[in-house]
């Protein structure tokens, strides 16, 4: 059974989710109809852009509802990381997005389509850009307190669209004052911002899927061990796992004579101080070793 307040995380997840899909899906119908009524390519594109972030919440729902589960005889390490590789699925698809954006532009370079700029293309941009600035920032805040790997990296697909739209509004800006050249060259730059949040999502999963270590300072561990009565020294400490599901390993050194009994109470005290200390670890494994 999931313990409580992992529940209450996992609900508070997929409500923001939900919320976060609707909107998403509101700003990119609004981006796509317009943009393919007026022909404004990196208006479409932009919508597009939204469109993906509907489906990256999708993604998140389903890698949350896995990464939810107990763990069990065939994962005994949960299955949280399930999270992560959802994420790493986001990552992907928007490079598929950023491509075929980058293709299109391209495209329209070579041959160019005027579109039909009026003031109703500018309040569509500036109110689906001001929904967007709302939800990167409610879900990236969302995503740190609650520790998501999924809320952080679909906030990052978001900021990566707001930078977009005010290219668009600029494109508006231009193409209105008489170069339209801008509309397929914003539709580039466009799939070169997605492919940059692309890129740092596929980097943060990988990190934590590929077992880099989660706490990059050993010294502060090694401290901790060595406040506990009882230790000589410890090395070999090692950390992987998630920022909210940290795993770290290590060997500590005791006096040759000391009882079984005693060296099992401070491998405990041990387990307890580092997580009181250090908020995120879930698992401390001890290898007591006699001093030499």
């Amino acid at each position: 059974m999931m313990d409580t307040s992992q529940e209450n995380r996992v609900r508070q997840i997929r409500r923001i989710l939900v919320l976060i899909l609707f909107l998403n899906w509101g700003v990119a119908i609004a981006k796509i109809v317009y943009g393919f009524l007026t022909n404004f390519n990196s208006m479409l594109a932009d919508g597009l852009h939204s469109l993906s972030d509907g489906v990256s919440n999708i993604l998140g729902l389903m890698g949350i509802t896995l990464a939810c589960q107990p763990a069990d005889k065939d994962h005994p390490y949960g299955h949280k990381k399930y999270e992560t590789f959802f994420s790493l699925l986001i990552g992907v698809f928007l490079i598929i997005v950023a491509l075929n954006l980058f293709i299109k532009g391209i495209q329209h370079l070579r041959n160019p389509v005027i579109p039909r700029i009026d003031a109703l293309s500018f309040i569509i941009m500036l109110i689906t850009t001001s929904v967007n600035v709302g939800v990167m920032l409610y879900e990236y805040r969302k995503g740190k307190a609650l520790q998501s790997d999924i809320l952080i990296s679909d906030s990052l697909h978001t900021k990566a669209d707001i930078f977009t739209s005010f290219s668009v509004i600029a494109a508006l800006a231009a193409i209105k004052l008489g170069y339209p050249i801008f509309d397929p060259m914003v539709t580039i730059v466009i799939s070169l911002f997605i492919a940059h949040a692309a890129f740092s999502i596929i980097k943060e999963s990988s990190n934590v899927l590929c077992d880099m270590a989660v706490i990059m300072d050993n010294k502060k561990i090694a401290a901790i061990v060595r406040s506990i009565k009882g230790v000589k020294t410890c090395h070999r400490i090692r950390t992987r796992g998630r920022p909210d599901d940290i795993h770290v390993d290590l060997h500590v050194h005791v006096s040759p004579e000391m009882h079984i009994d005693k060296a099992h109470a401070i491998s405990s005290r041990i387990e307890e101080a580092i997580k009181r200390v250090i908020p995120g670890v879930s698992d401390v494994v001890v290898h007591i070793e006699p001093a030499k």
